[in-house]
C-alpha cells in the first residue's frame, strides 16, 4: 500500500528555532529518508516553500478566484511530504513517528492513497 505522510509545522516556530537546531533536524531528516531508501519504501519526498509563496484557487460566483496564501487558516502549515510503500497503516504510522520535527511540535497526517 502507498501512503502519503503530510508533514506540518508552525512556520513561525520553525523560524524561532536556533540555526543549529534547524540544521540538526534537517540532518536527521536526511538520515530518515536514507533509511527509507535503503528499505525500498521511499517513493518520493519534497520540502515545500513557505506559505507566503502559495496561492489558493477556489470558485467564487461560479468562476475561479485566486488568493494568496495557504488553503486554510491554521497554526500549522504543510511543509513537505513523503510518499512511502508499506504493508499497512500500522507500518506507515510507525514510519511517521520517526519524522524529526515531531518532538519540536510538528504533526504528520498519514493518508493511504486510493487504489
Amino acid at each position: 500500500m502507498r501512503f502519503l505522510l503530510l508533514c506540518c509545522f508552525d512556520e513561525e516556530r520553525w523560524g524561532e528555532l536556533p540555526d543549529s537546531q534547524r540544521d540538526h533536524i534537517m540532518r536527521e531528516y536526511r538520515g530518515f529518508v536514507q533509511s527509507l531508501d535503503t528499505s525500498g519504501q521511499h517513493l518520493a519526498s519534497a520540502q515545500l516553500k513557505p506559505v507566503s509563496t502559495a496561492a489558493t484557487v477556489r470558485a467564487k460566483n461560479g468562476k475561479p478566484a485566486v488568493t494568496d496564501g495557504p488553503f486554510a487558516e491554521t497554526k500549522e502549515q504543510l511543509g513537505g511530504y513523503h510518499l512511502i510503500e508499506c504493508k499497512d497503516l500500522d507500518e506507515a504510522i510507525a514510519i511517521a513517528q520517526r519524522i524529526p520535527t515531531i518532538p519540536f511540535g510538528g504533526a504528520v497526517e498519514v493518508r493511504a492513497l486510493q487504489g
